[in-house]
């Protein structure tokens, strides 16, 4: 197999719907290519929350709309991922904090690193300008048209361990709003998924 600088890994979950945004890694992965020197895998690979695998990946995304219940295997798999140095991008599609999927997941989240390990982060974070420079989390349309809780969330929060970010989590939806097709990407005034560019080389340590 070829070596790679970099692979998507969506992670897959027993409750939930897991499968949302499909053309969303393919759309990133054409934004990687096009704007880094990173040697890319092409192919977003799905692999299950509970398998050992996923502990190899430098990355992984995991969304939904539903209840977030972790397995114990999950559960185990997830505290081991972030707080041994991996970096996972949690997204709400629900584009909410009072959905079912932001109140099942937080409580997953408070279960295994605490109550107070979810925090927002300062819009100037060193995430912000990792690559491109960001004033803050840019907004999405499905916020501007007021789905969701109707509100523009002006923060992103994270789970840090030593000073970097392990978990980044939103309520944006991201996920929908780069979900498209990369070609039709030339539409568009800005490109909006640079920011994707940005929490990835965050994630390999830029």
């Amino acid at each position: 197999m070829p070596a790679y600088d970099f692979y998507f890994t969506r992670l897959t979950y027993e409750s939930g719907d897991w499968d949302v945004d499909i053309r969303m890694p393919s759309n990133v992965l054409n934004s990687l290519v096009e704007y880094t020197t990173l040697k890319v895998d092409p192919v977003e690979r799905i692999v299950a929350l509970s398998d050992p695998k996923m502990l190899e990946a430098p990355f992984c995304y995991l969304a939904g709309h539903k209840l977030v219940q972790f397995t114990a295997a999950e559960r185990k798999n997830f505290e081991r991922y972030v707080k041994g140095g991996g970096f996972v991008f949690v997204d709400d599609c629900n584009h909410d904090i009072d959905g079912l999927f932001a109140k099942s997941f937080e409580a997953e989240v408070a279960k295994i690193f605490g109550a107070k390990a979810l925090r927002k982060i300062p819009n100037n974070h060193p995430l912000y300008s990792a690559f491109f420079k960001f004033d803050g989390p840019p907004n999405t349309s499905m916020e501007l048209n007021g789905w969701g809780d109707d509100l523009v969330h002006d923060y992103l929060k994270a789970v840090e361990f030593n000073g970097r970010i392990r978990l980044l989590y939103s309520n944006k939806d991201y996920g929908c709003e780069w979900d498209y097709d990369f070609r039709n990407k030339r539409w568009l005034a800005i490109d909006n998924t640079r920011f994707a560019v940005n929490i990835i080389q965050y994630a390999l340590g830029a």
